[in-house]
């Protein structure tokens, strides 16, 4: 896994839950590799945030997004070229706050590409505001006195909108979250994982999550018993939630066709345009 790493200064904080996400994405990766997945057909992207670092720290091909737009730009790259892997990593404020309409439309077009999300309920690289998952009540620089929303259910989400994999992990349990990572990067269809991540300087949430969460035990081609595990509160269930087969967009919409592929060289389209000129 070392050969995966970078040069570059890791800069979260000591602790951070995204140690375990990176470590666990790293395991994931080397798995898929003892399996033929050839690592140059991985294509990553993230958006902004502390989550977004971990581009930084994998020596993977990819590129930089913005807020939320990391969902649109990979699967840019999967119609472009179909026959890559392709993961967006992204923050829970990043995702569903800013690129929540290209999450829903993913999710509903089922695009074959991995969501990875990062969710520690807070902004933590702009200092702790509060998110479209942080708790009732949850008191930041933007909401002193206690936020007075309830917060949005990932889960439960991405089950309505049609993600046909659907997983929760933790940052804490690095070889599960590993296991969760290579099915879902494997899975062709619109593979979600919501990865508890605690925020150690801004939302501590070690202690709640070692202590309130414990393996799905249900069928996960159950979409009721799906939802019912989604809605739980009382102990958060760990694992794939929901997982089924459909067709996915790339293959409803280009066929056998890969445009990357099967493109024409520059002789052949200087070719086509010098005939069309000659008819004009």
């Amino acid at each position: 896994m070392s050969e995966l790493s970078t040069k570059a200064e890791n800069t979260w904080c000591p602790g951070c839950g995204n140690f375990g996400i990176l470590n666990a994405f790293k395991r994931a990766v080397a798995g898929l590799e003892s399996e033929g997945v050839d690592r140059g057909r991985l294509y990553i992207s993230a958006g902004i945030g502390c989550h977004a670092k971990i581009f930084d720290y994998l020596a993977l091909s990819g590129l930089y997004s913005i807020h939320g737009r990391e969902i649109a730009t990979v699967q840019g790259a999967k119609l472009a070229n179909p026959n890559l892997y392709v993961v967006a990593f992204g923050g829970d404020g990043d995702v569903f706050g800013e690129g929540v309409s290209h999450l829903l439309f993913a999710a509903k077009r089922n695009a074959d590409m991995t969501m990875i999300v990062h969710d520690n309920g807070v902004y933590g690289l702009t200092t702790g505001q509060y998110t479209p998952t942080s708790r009732r009540g949850f008191k930041g620089p933007s909401t002193p006195a206690g936020s007075v929303e309830d917060p949005l259910d990932p889960l439960t989400l991405m089950l309505v909108a049609g993600a046909t994999f659907v997983a929760r992990g933790y940052s804490g349990k690095v070889e599960q979250l590993a296991d969760l990572m290579a099915k879902a990067i494997k899975h062709r269809g619109f593979a979600f994982i919501d990865v508890l991540q605690p925020c150690v300087t801004f939302n501590d949430t070690y202690k709640k999550y070692n202590a309130g969460t414990e393996p799905a035990a249900h069928d996960p081609a159950d979409f009721a018993a799906a939802m019912a595990a989604a809605a739980r509160r009382d102990r958060l269930p760990l694992g794939v939630v929901y997982e089924t087969d459909k067709t996915a967009f790339d293959r409803e919409l280009l066929g056998e066709h890969n445009p990357v592929r099967d493109s024409l060289p520059q002789a052949g389209r200087l070719e086509r345009i010098a005939r069309v000129i000659s008819r004009s």
